[in-house]
């Protein structure tokens, strides 16, 4: 028979922080970060779950960063757990908040612990001494005592209180109160001692009532119970103290976080079971660690427990037992085991191997001798339902283990995609790729890497759970810096890449050598004057560009994209010669003549006195911009890159070009241009 006791699990105040940050994560904003101040609960399952879903645990190493980022007006929310915090930490993130808007703090700390806090302040002074009975360094004592004005000592146990009481006379009044979750009898102990010393006493009842409904019924019980399961986390207080009571009164009593650590051969042949669960323990993790002992119970723990061999021997087969078995048959989807017993050990495909591609023939032949966990038995149908999978786990889990240490790199099949990363599996045993991780994008598509075997690197172990942590980003990393010292090693000047342009700045364009990138100058991506890079090239761009100037020290390569072959000038060379007769697109008018597009690039002037055969008062009355007309080249300067035009010079009967009249006009235009140079760059 299994009972589970009726107060088991979340209470009042853990399960009102669970639901209020699980609504936080689906309200989130774009880029808001998400903190509890510690750890939210006790109970490292869901504190994960929490930490898969963005949300970050405060800690001396990184509160200031956050803090700073509420500061520059990064959105940032901060969970005060039900364990509450001290108050010189609540008085700084509160200041913080006056200057920082977009800093949001929900305090979630428990209404009893708030009492506590209440009852400190107002019962504290340098006439009182205040006494607190529970743990030093839990959380929730830490921010009591923090509440406390005077003098204040902290008791673990009431050996602890009346050694004091017997070393110290006190004269001054003294107030005592608890921590929610103390054991009920110690409580009870600790006030019998302090009234036997002392006269002057205030007494506070602060025990939380859950706590103590909690421990009264694991008292009642584990008397009624063959066995006790108490699920919580290691860390809980309020769990301890009920292990505390538990084992008072039933020795097989069984300290647990998952149904994992369910010891069934411990557990024996236990008829009556109880569970109970500390404040931290989700109803879900109750209910799996119930359900996986209703499954045991309905194979009968007395009948499995020893089985009869048909030679008189007993052998145990039971859920969770390793046994050896010999091959006796194999098809395309099980293979069958002689246990040596009663029952016949059954292993399908999915318990041997995850690949679909594999014949079990290929891996067994008959007589094969195999290790194998049971998963169920069912004396009545003579099967016993085993896993290969699991013992290989255990094997390879010592592979793991030195890969991590050695920092190898392996192999990791990608199994499955979750919203925290992925799923892998190394030798059969399973690992996790947190998102970070993978080295997909924030918000990219992982699902793409399932059924894809990637090189991965195990960087974290939790030996004790047999979890292990695992990064592809790791291995792309190493791979990253090793292109990047292959390409210092061969870069030269010179050399010429197809790059995408990666980044675009005021000053010129970032572009993606592969290894690493470098910058082509805006002066360096076109002939032409431009203002903004962006008139010439796009982000996403592919782009040819060579070397100019490499910089190892400092890790920096100035790119060149305009050639020689572009150059408007050695086009315009290469098309016409002094003398020529071409056709020309009037692109600016001045006070002293014409500017023209020979090419695209190249303009040339035609001067005032080179427009007519006559003199002329205003250019503006003979030419207009857009207007194409035909002239002549009268002069070309190759040093200044300057072109002299004439109209002219084309007219019936025009007079010869004069040489004066061609310097004159050059230098005109060269004072044009720099009064417009000049005009621009105080425009700019």
């Amino acid at each position: 028979m299994i009972t589970v006791a009726k107060n088991a699990g979340f209470c009042f105040g853990v399960r009102r922080a669970t639901d209020t940050v699980e609504k936080l994560i689906d309200e989130k904003r774009e880029n808001e970060i998400i903190c509890t101040q510690g750890k939210l609960i006790h109970n490292e399952e869901y504190n994960k779950f929490l930490s898969e879903k963005g949300v970050v645990e405060l800690t001396d190493s990184n509160i200031e960063s956050v803090l700073d980022k509420a500061k520059k007006g990064v959105f940032v929310t901060i969970v005060i757990r039900t364990h509450g915090i001290e108050r010189h930490v609540e008085e700084k993130l509160e200041a913080i908040k006056k200057e920082a808007p977009s800093l949001k703090i929900v305090d979630l700390t428990c209404p009893y612990v708030k009492k506590i806090h209440e009852i400190a302040k107002k019962n504290s002074s340098e006439n009182e001494i205040f006494f607190v009975i529970g743990q030093r360094e839990h959380p929730e004592v830490k921010s009591i005592v923090s509440n406390v004005s005077g003098e204040c000592h902290v008791f673990a146990s009431d050996i602890e209180l009346e050694d004091y009481l017997k070393s110290n006379k006190v004269e001054k009044a003294i107030n005592m109160s608890a921590q929610t979750t103390l054991k009920l009898s110690l409580w009870e102990k600790c006030q019998k001692i302090l009234k036997n010393y002392c006269t002057n006493v205030k007494i506070f009842d602060t025990i939380c009532s859950v706590t103590e409904t909690r421990q009264r019924e694991a008292e009642e019980l584990s008397k009624k119970s063959d066995a006790m399961l108490v699920i919580g986390g290691r860390e809980s207080s309020n769990t301890s103290k009920l292990v505390q009571v538990c084992k008072t009164y039933c020795d097989k009593t069984f300290w647990i976080q998952t149904s994992n650590d369910i010891d069934l051969e411990k557990i024996g042949d236990a008829k009556y079971i109880g569970i109970t669960a500390g404040a931290s323990t989700p109803d879900s993790l109750i209910k799996e660690v119930k359900e996986t002992m209703s499954e045991v119970k309905e194979a009968s723990f007395a009948e499995l427990f020893a089985l009869e061999c048909e030679n008189g021997a007993k052998v145990k087969i039971y859920t969770g037992a390793t046994v050896k078995g010999t091959v006796m048959s194999i098809s395309e989807n099980e293979i069958r085991l002689d246990l040596g017993a009663k029952v016949t050990g059954v292993v399908t495909r999915d318990q041997i191997t995850d690949s679909n591609d594999v014949k079990l023939a290929d891996l067994f032949k008959i007589g094969d001798e195999i290790e194998a966990s049971v998963i169920s038995v069912s004396d009545r149908d003579g099967i016993a339902i085993l896993s290969k999978k699991k013992v290989d786990v255990v094997k390879n889990w010592s592979k793991i283990v030195e890969y991590q240490a050695s920092g190898e790199t392996v192999n990791a099949k990608i199994t499955e995609a979750t919203k925290g990363g992925l799923v892998a599996l190394i030798d059969d045993v399973r690992v996790f790729i947190p998102a970070s991780m993978t080295g997909v994008a924030k918000d990219g598509d992982m699902s793409a890497l399932v059924g894809t075997t990637q090189e991965v690197k195990v960087v974290e172990i939790k030996d004790d759970k047999k979890k292990a942590i695992a990064s592809i980003k790791a291995i792309l990393r190493e791979k990253k810096k090793a292109e990047k010292e292959a390409f210092w090693a061969s870069i030269e000047e010179g050399m010429v890449f197809e790059g995408t342009v990666k980044s675009i700045a005021s000053y010129g364009a970032f572009v993606d050598l592969g290894a690493v990138d470098g910058l082509v100058h805006i002066t360096e991506l076109s002939w032409k004057r431009i203002k903004n890079p962006s008139e010439v090239v796009s982000v996403g761009d592919k782009i040819k560009v060579f070397v100019k100037s490499v910089d190892k020290e400092n890790g920096k390569i100035s790119l060149g994209h305009k050639t020689d072959d572009e150059n408007p000038w050695n086009i315009f060379k290469s098309k016409y010669q002094e003398g020529d007769v071409c056709e020309v697109k009037i692109v600016g008018v001045t006070t002293f003549g014409a500017f023209a597009q020979v090419v695209p690039g190249v303009d040339g002037l035609i001067h005032i006195s080179q427009i007519a055969d006559k003199k002329i008062d205003s250019v503006a009355e003979i030419l207009k911009v857009g207007e194409t007309i035909e002239v002549k080249i009268v002069g070309i300067d190759d040093e200044k890159k300057k072109v002299s035009l004439s109209a002219r010079a084309l007219l019936p009967e025009a007079e010869p070009v004069e040489e004066v009249a061609v310097e004159a006009a050059e230098e005109t235009a060269e004072e044009a241009v720099a009064e417009e140079a000049a005009a621009e760059a105080t425009e700019e």
